[in-house]
């Protein structure tokens, strides 16, 4: 077994998969998700595997996926390839001098850590303190046609068993389908998710929402902003739930003791990958807030390591890990990452536990690179 992380050479390959339905919020519409997968092989024949959460454009935060590619070829892997660290953690170190560009960092950091922990032969939500063997399942719902239209995705995905609904909102559409929602299921775990599409100006919007018993407001205001979050939260009682702002544990530490949210979501790749997650994570815990763990709808090499980082005791609330199965006709990865009863299984083999499906990986690459040390 590999004590030690090594890392030979590295591949990467970018993929444009098709989703299995429109899935629109107040960014826009998206049909498509392109995925980059980056495979980092150490001795022995052990490779580790990463994706990649930026997008095409800088819609959601703003890294992209050509530029964070270009970055990870010409400065992140010649810092790394060739290289043998004591652990991830060490690896991470490596690149700090390098500043921002967490997505990119996260994608080549994700690797590490299951290169690292399938060396040990140990599965990553293990190493990294995990303590369930499953974890709740919540769905994030795209902006429906009609009131009706979004009754209906909620009764679906609730006779699937999924155990908390998120709506996603934008200005003009919130309360009339929040509202229409708690009228038909009086008693679900309810949740919305704004993407920063609204000001302070829209307060009485939030206000209004405070009727409905939700169990957060997710992200209303500016994706760098918390001063208007916590001006926000003293005016309504609903708790706000912080996305886009938190960029790193300084950022939760501050949005904490600000009072500009009382959740947290986590998205490792928003926040620079998994140490910094479980820094976010620790912070969060020292405050007394609930935790849950977000999905930049992911393939299943990205999903699955979700579902270790939710098996941390503070991931208390239902997460966005729901079936790879609802997304994609076919995903890249041989094992199915399927919810049953509101619960996804953690994968109990090393590393994160599943395996690429490479002859499809190669069947529908755009694009497919590998670089040595040295390079």
């Amino acid at each position: 077994m590999l004590h030690a992380l090594q890392i030979d050479r590295a591949e990467v390959f970018l993929l444009k998969l098709p989703m299995k339905f429109r899935f629109e919020t107040s960014f826009g519409v998206q049909t498509a998700k392109t995925v980059p997968l980056l495979l980092l092989h150490g001795p022995g024949g052990v490779v580790g595997l990463g994706e990649g959460v930026m997008e095409d454009a800088p819609m959601f935060r703003e890294e992209t996926i050509y530029g964070a590619l270009h970055l990870l070829k010409e400065l992140f892997l010649p810092a790394v390839l060739g290289q043998t660290f004591a652990n991830p953690q060490a690896l991470t170190q490596r690149l700090s001098g390098f500043r921002g560009n967490p997505m990119a960092k996260a994608m080549l950091e994700a690797a590490a850590w299951d290169l690292w922990a399938r060396g040990l032969g140990v599965p990553l939500g293990r190493l990294l303190g995990g303590v369930r063997e499953q974890v709740g399942v919540g769905v994030s719902l795209g902006i429906q046609a009609t009131e009706a239209a979004t009754v209906e995705a909620v009764e679906k995905h609730l006779s699937q068993g999924y155990l908390r609904i998120k709506l996603k909102i934008k200005p003009g559409w919130d309360v009339q389908p929040v509202r229409a929602v708690r009228e038909a299921f009086p008693d679900i775990a309810l949740t919305v998710d704004a993407n920063s599409a609204y000001t302070l100006a829209d307060t009485r919007t939030f206000q209004s929402l405070d009727a409905y018993r939700l169990d957060y407001i997710e992200q209303p205001l500016a994706y760098d902003d918390l001063v208007d979050h916590a001006a926000l939260q003293c005016r309504i009682v609903t708790p706000l739930c912080l996305d886009e702002s938190i960029v790193n544990a300084r950022a939760a530490r501050a949005a904490l003791a600000l009072d500009a949210g009382r959740v947290i979501n986590i998205k490792q790749g928003r926040v620079g990958g998994v140490a910094e997650s479980v820094r976010v994570h620790d912070v969060a815990q020292a405050f007394g807030a609930p935790l849950w763990c977000g999905g930049m709808l992911e393939s299943g090499v990205g999903r699955a390591l979700n579902i270790h980082l939710s098996t941390l005791p503070g991931f208390s609330k239902p997460g966005d890990t729901a079936s790879a199965s609802r997304y994609w006709a076919q995903d890249v990865i041989n094992e199915p990452l399927e919810m049953a009863g509101g619960y996804q299984q953690v994968p109990t083999l090393p590393g994160l536990g599943v395996t690429l499906n490479r002859e499809f990986v190669e069947k529908v690459a755009t694009e497919h690179w590998t670089q040595d040390a040295g390079r």
